[in-house]
């Protein structure tokens, strides 16, 4: 990426800090754990394709793609192609060999999937609100930092319930559109936010993700603007970092706490401590260099390694050290295959405060995309919590009155 703003002086505070680093770790263990610092907390410019296409056949409609545990995953899923040019979505598996599977094509959305050599398969099934059958509006969210686009769908009958989706790291807001159906259903309207350094809301100074110590600040100016429309009930739903995003939110702002009568989680990113050594092993390195990581996160050197405004302490990000703070009931769902942040963290939070938190733990399911592969079950699980959020209150506020 070229440096901006001072970039040359910031590259030669860099390069000095990873001399100092060096000199007591050595200088390959020291870059590589730069080199995942400054990559965590970098939006990214271009999506991965990683997987690989053997054959499209259109007139039959299927695609045969090589093996791999994406690629094995059951059920829709979209996908991506010539880097992001185009798009379809693919069904669930037809025939699972022992090096391709071949899957069947719902529809091609824009772009010659019969070209494609690689691509990317994402979560999130659907393009933007107008493929939800309902009525919808593009809102902008004032912010410190400007306007944000965000998307409003309501409940068919005029509700002052309000559910705000956080998407996660590297996503955009039609992640969140999987939980506007049984939200609907549920009679709450849904707010789904872009927030600063996502690729649509105004960037930050930096131009770098604070794995939710800065973001959250997004999510207190949304429930502002779900507040001025008239909600008095708002769940938060956060998705992989936007969970961390989230937990900030409710952790940091009384005016956030202030209406919150419930946190959803997909996927949750809880223990970055945790995620970051997962990762690392991915690459083959030792459970050490996420420890590593987060010390050049949080060190006083961290902005010149990785161009961030300000040290991101890891541990003051952890929602289980804090568990006793909440207060309001949550969903927690997530896969024991996430395959990219593991579920040990969610679990460790349900069992800090398993009266407020149901936990659902689901198999086979990669990360974000548990409603991909069981969406029946899913769908149920957002419904009939949000249902019984609505009772619950609703009950409460009676009691109130026959108190008062």
């Amino acid at each position: 990426m070229r440096p901006r703003n001072g970039g040359a002086a910031a590259l030669g505070i860099a390069a000095a800090a990873v001399g100092l680093i060096a000199v007591t770790i050595g200088a390959a263990t020291a870059a590589t754990a730069v080199f995942f610092a400054r990559k965590v907390v970098t939006p990214p410019e271009k999506r991965e394709e990683d997987v690989r296409v053997a054959r499209v056949d259109l007139a039959a409609g299927d695609i045969t793609l090589l093996g791999s545990a994406e690629t094995r995953m059951r059920g829709r899923y979209g996908f991506w192609f010539d880097h992001d040019a185009g798009h379809a979505r693919l069904g669930d598996v037809i025939v699972d060999g022992e090096r391709e599977v071949r899957r069947s094509i719902e529809s091609v959305d824009f772009g010659r999937l019969d070209r494609a050599s690689r691509g990317r398969i994402n979560g999130w099934y659907h393009l933007g609100p107008w493929e939800l059958g309902l009525p919808y509006e593009n809102v902008v969210v004032e912010t410190d930092l400007g306007p944000a686009p965000a998307w409003v769908i309501r409940a068919a009958d005029a509700s002052a319930r309000w559910v705000i989706q956080v998407h996660g790291r590297g996503a955009k807001r039609p992640e969140g559109l999987r939980a506007v159906a049984p939200a609907h259903d549920a009679g709450w309207n849904s707010l789904l936010i872009s927030y600063r350094n996502d690729g649509e809301a105004p960037e930050s100074n930096d131009r770098r993700y604070g794995l939710g110590g800065t973001e959250w600040a997004d999510v207190v100016d949304a429930t502002r603007f779900a507040v001025d429309q008239g909600a008095e009930e708002i769940v938060l739903m956060g998705w992989s970092m936007g969970g961390a995003i989230s937990l900030q939110a409710v952790l940091r702002s009384p005016e956030v706490r202030e209406r919150l009568v419930g946190v959803m989680l997909d996927s949750p990113a809880i223990d970055w401590t945790d995620i970051l050594r997962f990762q690392g092993q991915l690459y083959n390195f030792p459970p050490e260099l996420g420890d590593l990581v987060v010390r050049v996160l949080g060190g006083p050197l961290g902005g010149g390694l990785t161009g961030i405004a300000a040290p991101i302490d890891v541990e003051d990000l952890d929602p289980i050290a804090r568990a006793d703070e909440f207060d309001v009931p949550m969903l927690l769902m997530h896969s024991v295959d996430d395959g990219f942040v593991p579920i040990d963290g969610s679990r460790r939070f349900a069992a800090a405060r398993p009266d407020l938190i149901e936990f659902e733990e689901f198999e086979g399911a990669r990360h974000t995309k548990l409603w991909n592969a069981e969406p029946e079950r899913w769908t149920g699980l957002v419904h009939d919590w949000l249902a019984r959020r609505s009772e619950t209150v609703a009950r409460l506020g009676d009691e109130a009155e026959i108190v008062g």
